[in-house]
């Protein structure tokens, strides 16, 4: 199937949403802040529950079906939302009939699904991207030039974490392995992918994994090492608060931003013998705002990827998870 053609600037981008979960909704209010997108389409595997969403957020199509959603000729992209292990699935489906998509993290439960709808959009010639929608907030966009201009000189060390303290549920998706849940894959991909920004791929890494009674990681703690001889030290958890707070520590400074998740729009440069700097930067929407506006600027330029999250450097974030699971015998049903 054709892809839908591109879209002019003064058109509206045309969403779909495959899902109707927690993070369809927060997508979708999302794109209620970008004038130039319009949520046009819902996907679901029930038609109650796509009739439900579209009435929630005034989509006028609505498809009991996933394939009927990618098979809307009024559908420009498709953001998808279902839970981590259907992910490659979904992903394949919208790019077999000629959709960009825009993936949810983590982008797949494993490099091998990663590398297949890799190559798929590049065999298609269609945009694809993992919505890892903390990269594209403006402060990390600031966060990126100072460290690219040597505001800080050479980065040598980074901290981050990522942790809530959540009850143990079976039946949430956290706690569930058929669903992929635990630390590492929900909160844990955005430390790692946080390290991979800053400092590039990792060429060593060792970790730990706390294993719960549900069978998912409930906490893991990574180092990773790259080759110029820096290291992260990363942090991830369900069952436990965590300060929520990164620092790049370099040999003429530190960038610290706290907190780092929720809405940040303030960082700290501290350099030895000067006073510290405050630089703030805005937040408009909820956040998934700013992903969704990546995309949609990639569809108008014609960009098949995101330079901003590049595809390879997706693979490479999944390759380093797939090495921490590796080491604590963690395996997700289905692979």
């Amino acid at each position: 199937m054709d892809s839908a053609p591109v879209r002019t600037t003064s058109d509206p981008i045309r969403w779909g949403i495959l899902g109707t979960g927690a993070i369809a909704a927060a997508f979708a209010t999302g794109l209620q802040s970008l004038p130039d997108a319009e949520l046009v389409a819902v996907g679901s595997r029930a038609a109650a529950s796509a009739n439900a969403f579209a009435d929630r957020f005034g989509a006028p199509r609505r498809h009991g079906s996933y394939a009927a959603l990618t098979a809307d000729p009024e559908v420009d992209i498709v953001y998808i939302a279902t839970p981590h292990p259907m992910h490659h699935t979904a992903a394949r489906l919208c790019l077999e009939a000629g959709k960009p998509v825009l993936v949810e993290k983590p982008f797949t439960v494993n490099a091998g699904q990663a590398k297949e709808i890799i190559a798929l959009a590049r065999e298609r010639d269609l945009f694809l991207m993992e919505a890892m929608w903390t990269r594209f907030l403006p402060l990390m966009g600031r966060f990126r030039d100072l460290v690219a201009t040597g505001a800080i000189g050479e980065p040598r060390l980074l901290t981050a974490d990522f942790g809530f303290r959540m009850g143990v549920d079976p039946n949430h998706r956290l706690f569930n392995p058929d669903l992929a849940g635990g630390a590492l894959l929900d909160v844990g991909v955005y430390v790692v992918s946080l390290a991979s920004m800053l400092l590039g791929p990792p060429d060593r890494g060792t970790g730990l994994a706390q294993i719960g009674e549900t069978g998912v990681d409930e906490q893991v703690s990574l180092v990773l090492g790259y080759p110029g001889g820096a290291l992260a030290q990363l942090t991830a958890a369900i069952r436990t608060n965590t300060p929520q707070e990164v620092t790049l520590m370099g040999t003429e400074g530190a960038i610290r931003i706290h907190p780092i998740w929720w809405k940040p729009t303030t960082l700290t440069v501290a350099r030895p013998g000067q006073p510290d700097e405050t630089i703030q930067e805005p937040f408009t929407g909820n956040g998934y705002n700013y992903d969704a506006a990546e995309a949609m600027r990639c569809l108008r330029a014609g960009e098949r990827e995101s330079p901003v999250m590049p595809l390879d450097e997706t693979l490479a974030i999944i390759r380093t998870l797939d090495q921490a699971c590796a080491q604590w015998g963690l395996r997700y049903p289905g692979e």
